[in-house]
This record gives C-alpha cells, sequence and structure tokens, in this order.
C-alpha cells in the first residue's frame, strides 16, 4: 500500500487510455498540471515544467490503494507551498460566502465577488478528478466542475 508523500509526483492513468500527472502537496491537497499523454511519461523534471491546471483536496486512497502511482519525488516549489484559498457557499442562504484558507484552517466572511475563480471547498472522488481533467483537454464543461460552482 502506497503512502501520500509531499512532492511526490503521481500518474494518472486515465480511462481513455491517455496519461495525466499531478504532485502531491501539504493537507490532502494535489495539483495537476497541464499535461496529457499518449504515452507514459517517466522524467518527473519534465512534468514538472508544466503548468498547473487546478489545486483541489483528494480523498487519499487515490494514493493508498495504488489508483494513482508515486513515481517520483521532488522538493516542492515554493509556488505551491501555499496552498490557494477556497470558498464556501451556505447550502441554506445562498448568499451566505466565506473563505476558507486551507494552510490555517482559518475561516471567514466573503462577499460573493470573493469568491469567484475560486475552487469550492471540498474533497474530489478520483474518478471525479479524472473526468475533470479529460473533460478539460478535450474542451467540454465537467459535470463535477459544474456542480461545485457558485449557485445563484
Amino acid at each position: 500500500m502506497a503512502r501520500r508523500k509531499e512532492g511526490a509526483f503521481i500518474e494518472i492513468p486515465l480511462p481513455n487510455g491517455k496519461y495525466s500527472y499531478g504532485i502531491i502537496l501539504e493537507k490532502a491537497s494535489f495539483a495537476f498540471y497541464n499535461l496529457y499523454a499518449d504515452n507514459k511519461v517517466s522524467d518527473i523534471n519534465i512534468i514538472q515544467k508544466n503548468q498547473v491546471l487546478f489545486i483541489i483536496s483528494v480523498y487519499k486512497y487515490a494514493i493508498s490503494k495504488n489508483r494513482w502511482k508515486i513515481i517520483g519525488v521532488l522538493d516542492i516549489e515554493p509556488k505551491l507551498k501555499i496552498l490557494p484559498m477556497e470558498f464556501i457557499q451556505d447550502h441554506f442562504d445562498s448568499n451566505h460566502f466565506e473563505i476558507y484558507n486551507p494552510n490555517t484552517g482559518i475561516m471567514r466572511l466573503a462577499v460573493k465577488a470573493e469568491c469567484i475563480g475560486l475552487e469550492r471547498a471540498a474533497v474530489w472522488e478520483p474518478e471525479h478528478v479524472e473526468s475533470r481533467i479529460i473533460d478539460y483537454f478535450e474542451g467540454r464543461p465537467n459535470k463535477w466542475v459544474e456542480s461545485l460552482k457558485i449557485k445563484e
């Protein structure tokens, strides 16, 4: 059984036969790279040179149950050491927002405008992440991303 290790690069075999890659960050966070390959990429230095598409939290079983394989470890780049803010929208009052800081665990009240462009505070299933990656590269909306957008 593999263990989460910060700075570990992961290979994500996608259901359509392609591969994508990410890196394990602090807390439950992962950064996913702008890389969609027909063949496996084994050089983590090449992977690291790609832009990060998004950073989200993912259930640890993606690694612990070997769904995603660790292929190497590097020090986390400084730009990835500070996790991005996330938003929370009250389920019962859609006008009530908070900003969540995953680095500190602190939440503060926010206005809707501050939340635009942020990820919703959530923990993703690995298969939903895979779906998101495929849809991004295939140029179509992803149902999981859409379901987590700010509600009117």
